[in-house]
């Protein structure tokens, strides 16, 4: 993954003239005509609206005009974020006929940002559990993991340089890693949720997916930076997330055995040790740290918040249309229906504390880290795989960025999960960039040799 080209040696080239946005755009949709017969990544390719933007934005290159650091990149967008003209149909049926009206507020920051919008991924179905049509890029008989697989595929195969994805459990954790690339959730309300389809109010965060650190650095600085429209200041406060990767001190981390280690299948278990053993003899200082909590507590006040509120959303459309429903949410939306008022109620009570003293009592750290999964991607196409190793996190708020570290004995990813307190992503992507560095995964799926 990160011995291809990042997007900054990219937006160089650009700037050299040694490539243009529309060479990028051609390599790109050569990718997806190669590989989408067998990965089935994508719901919608604008082929032809992306080459045109392509052109116009290398025209503005040639005037010595650049938007930031995704100008000409094409990207691909969670098909649960509206992109005007477009349909949201978020992998259910029932939106066939939808078209947006309007951008997504991250998708028109990533436009403002010059980024070019090749197509919507596949996401299952409103961003829930029952499985994709998506296959897993490294061996197609295995799940690409959650919601944002066609994200994390497209990305894996060099079908777009980076994809925007979603979690509410663990949608853009875990199919970056079972897929081989970088992925960041947020800390939660960072990236404006206008124009998503909504699986849970309060535990939805908008992310990114790249390959590598420093691109999703790229990713998250266009996201989060509001567009004139938005009538916001210009001299308001923003974090330049390009920073993480310059001069990056080495970090302190936090490992937290118990719940992890003990729950992760042995070649998780190998990989991840190795990796810390690694990190560790490249002089980064590690520390055994205790759980802030029982993980295990989480979990059913986890979902009982997504059930209810997944409910609440689509109570009226699920009575009108319950076989339209897929059995995995549909038995979610059953659970939320039952559920008494107290309990959710008192799960919000929860999570409202917890997101505030997540991280007291913790040693002196820059991150926290564990395995990114319980298990490399499962051999099996009727599930999205386990997100309890990630689930505590989109509970907590946190911000986590996702890192591949090694290759399973049948050559599938294996990933670390970094985490890090409220609103601390520029100290998170810097401590991920130098575990990336040192780490040093370069392996890719067979399927991209001669990609870009």
């Amino acid at each position: 993954m990160a011995a291809r080209a990042n997007l900054a040696t990219i937006s160089q080239q650009f700037k050299r003239g040694a490539l243009r946005p529309i060479d990028l755009v051609d390599r790109c949709l050569a990718s997806i005509k190669q590989h989408e017969p067998a990965i089935h990544a994508w719901v919608k390719v604008d082929e032809r609206g992306a080459r045109q933007a392509a052109q116009a934005l290398g025209d503005e290159l040639e005037r010595g005009q650049s938007r930031g650091p995704l100008h000409g990149i094409p990207i691909g967008i969670k098909d649960i974020f509206d992109v005007a003209g477009w349909p949201t149909k978020a992998g259910s049926s029932l939106r066939a006929q939808h078209v947006a009206a309007e951008d997504a507020t991250v998708v028109a920051r990533l436009r403002a940002g010059g980024a070019i919008l090749l197509g919507k991924t596949v996401t299952t179905e409103y961003a829930c559990f029952d499985p994709s049509v998506t296959h897993n890029p490294w061996n197609p008989a295995h799940t690409p993991g959650g919601s944002s697989a066609g994200s994390a595929a497209s990305v894996a195969l060099g079908m777009c340089l980076a994809a925007v994805g979603s979690q509410t459990g663990g949608s853009i954790t875990r199919p970056a890693s079972y897929c081989g690339v970088a992925g960041i959730k947020p800390t939660f309300g960072l990236l404006d949720l206008g124009g998503v389809v909504p699986v849970s109010f309060h535990l939805d965060h908008a992310g990114a997916m790249a390959r590598s650190v420093s691109d999703l650095a790229a990713m998250l600085l266009v996201m989060s930076t509001p567009t004139a429209e938005e009538g916001v200041p210009h001299d308001a406060p923003h974090v330049n997330y390009l920073a993480a990767g310059e001069g990056a001190r080495m970090p302190r981390l936090g490992v937290i055995e118990p719940f992890f280690l003990e729950r992760c299948d042995d070649t998780v278990k190998a990989g991840f040790r190795q990796a810390i053993d690694n990190l560790r003899q490249g002089g980064v200082h590690i520390v055994a740290v205790a759980p802030p909590t029982s993980f295990a507590d989480l979990l059913p006040l986890h979902r009982k918040i997504m059930a209810v509120e997944a409910a609440a959303y689509h109570r009226a459309a699920f009575e009108a249309n319950r076989p339209a429903y897929g059995k995995q949410i549909a038995g979610l939306i059953d659970e939320g229906l039952r559920m008494p008022a107290y309990e959710y109620a008192m799960a919000i009570r929860h999570l409202e504390w917890y997101r505030e003293h997540a991280w007291d009592d913790l040693p002196e750290i820059d991150a926290l880290v564990t395995p990114a999964t319980t298990t490399p991607a499962p051999a099996r196409l009727d599930t999205t795989g386990d997100p309890q190793f990630n689930s505590p996190w989109s509970y907590a708020g946190l911000p986590t960025v996702s890192i591949p570290c090694g290759l399973s004995r049948e050559g599938l990813p294996i990933a670390l999960q970094l985490i890090g307190p409220k609103l601390s992503e520029l100290t998170l992507l810097s401590a991920a960039a130098w575990c990336e560095r040192r780490l040093r995964f370069e392996a890719e799926p067979a399927l991209t040799k001669g990609n870009t």
